[in-house]
């Protein structure tokens, strides 16, 4: 008998079985005589029918497990960290001549081949561990601590410059200017530094403010610019970085900034009254940076799900048009997206002088945090707390690629091959699924892209 009234069917839910519709078909079907009973509702659903007292459902940890695996983002994250060691020990194998040297006669000996790649690739890793988190032979606070000081020193700017790469994303606007904004940060925040004679804690968070600020007003002009002329932010931001490293090489060399007491392009260095406090004592380079890092990953979550410009910020993201027929300015909504971005790459700007990796300004002052934290927001999924977590993989890659190469022999560019190829299989999450053959995402929430925020 067909069903009067049937079950709507839902994009986030199994079809459901032919128990289920069994059961649905059954409940639907006017009563029946006692003796037609047995005709009316089919044996297949009376023996499936869910016994409430006896068949206990999944526990928690099962089911959390069970959608983890179901083409759930982590998944597929921790996949593709795992494919990429994988190829990099292929490449640590093929750089080794000496053990290159035992495939000419694998056929003969393949023992040697397999030792000889074992033991370069378990070195390589092993150090790799040992410089970024733990390193069990060595002695005293310092020693054992000193993994865990550099992985975060390395990370906590990286935090800074991903999230303002992720704030934007979600707003809809590619900020490839975060390497320009932290460049303009670091020159205000060092300036502030070393200019301004002023009592410790004070010092500390002008100079903090001063590159807050610069930052702030470097992710301000392409915000203007893509508001009200409607300016490609990604041009706008790439042409802003040539312009701040420039200004940086510049500023350097001039009076009252440049060093006396040397000649090269080196800037007077920050006063200790404005630079960050050690977390660890002054023998381990962790600083109070990485706080500040977790705090703005704090703010940028609830910024995001909690707060009325978190949803407008987010609607303008997913659909510009729909979200101006709703009443949200789109052009005050993509200004303050950028002034945040920028605010946030500056905050990692000045963590660079203000903390322990450089006390003065120079040319390569600001390294690549910039251009690092959009591979950072794309490994955590422009997600923030996403964000903090890609960030210290990246610091602990950084800080073990150190011992790697100084242990090992390994060239330290291999590092960065690594970081390329996890975010390679982070962008073709297809690939990774296939190759570990994971099942399809069973809720159209989880086939996300990337254009939408993931």
């Amino acid at each position: 008998m067909t069903n009067p009234n049937p079950v709507s069917g839902s994009p986030d839910k199994e079809p459901a079985t032919e128990a289920q519709e069994s059961l649905s078909e059954a409940r639907a079907t006017p009563t029946q005589p006692a003796g037609d009973t047995e005709q009316t509702v089919p044996a297949t659903a009376t023996a499936k029918r869910p016994d409430p007292a006896g068949e206990s459902r999944p526990g928690m940890g099962r089911m959390f497990l069970d959608n983890l695996w179901a083409a759930n983002t982590v998944t597929v994250t921790v996949l593709a960290v795992l494919l990429a060691m994988v190829v990099g020990a292929v490449l640590i194998i093929v750089s080794d001549p000496e053990v290159l040297a035992t495939y000419s006669y694998i056929t003969a000996r393949p023992t040697d081949a397999l030792n000889a790649s074992w033991t370069v690739v378990s070195e390589a890793y092993a150090n790799l561990f040992k410089g970024a988190i733990f390193d069990p032979d060595a002695v005293g606070f310092t020693a054992v601590m000193s993994p865990i000081s550099e992985t975060l020193t390395y990370a906590a700017p990286l935090v800074f410059t991903g999230l303002s790469v992720a704030l934007a994303f979600r707003g809809g606007l590619f900020n490839i200017g975060a390497q320009g904004q932290a460049t303009i940060a670091v020159i205000l925040a060092a300036v502030a530094g070393f200019a301004l004679p002023l009592p410790p804690v004070v010092h500390l968070l002008v100079a903090l403010i001063a590159g807050a600020l610069g930052g702030a007003l470097w992710g301000f002009i392409p915000g203007i610019l893509k508001a009200r002329a409607g300016a490609h932010e990604v041009i706008n931001t790439i042409m802003l970085n040539y312009v701040a490293v420039y200004f940086l090489s510049w500023i350097i060399v001039q009076n009252g900034v440049q060093n006396p007491n040397r000649s090269d392009a080196i800037s007077k260095p920050v006063d200790s009254t404005a630079q960050l406090p050690r977390l660890l004592g002054d023998d381990l380079r962790v600083h109070a940076g990485i706080l500040l890092a977790v705090a703005a990953t704090w703010f940028i979550a609830w910024l995001l799900n909690r707060s009325t410009l978190g949803f407008e910020l987010r609607a303008v993201g997913a659909n510009p048009d729909a979200a101006r027929t709703a009443g949200i300015s789109v052009t005050k909504t993509y200004v303050l997206v950028m002034v945040l971005a920028g605010m946030l790459a500056g905050l990692g700007g000045s963590t660079m002088v203000l903390g322990t990796t450089a006390t003065a300004l120079t040319p390569l002052v600001i390294a690549q945090i910039g251009f690092d934290g959009i591979l950072v927001a794309l490994l955590g999924r422009v997600k923030p707390w996403g964000v903090l977590l890609a960030a210290l993989l990246f610091g602990a890659l950084q800080a073990g690629g150190n011992r790697m190469q100084s242990y090992s022999g390994i060239s330290l560019e291999l590092v960065t091959v690594l970081q390329a190829l996890i975010v390679i299989f982070i962008a073709a999450p297809a690939l990774v699924k296939t190759i570990f053959q994971l099942r399809a995402a069973r809720a159209a929430r989880l086939q996300t892209s990337l254009a939408k925020g993931w």
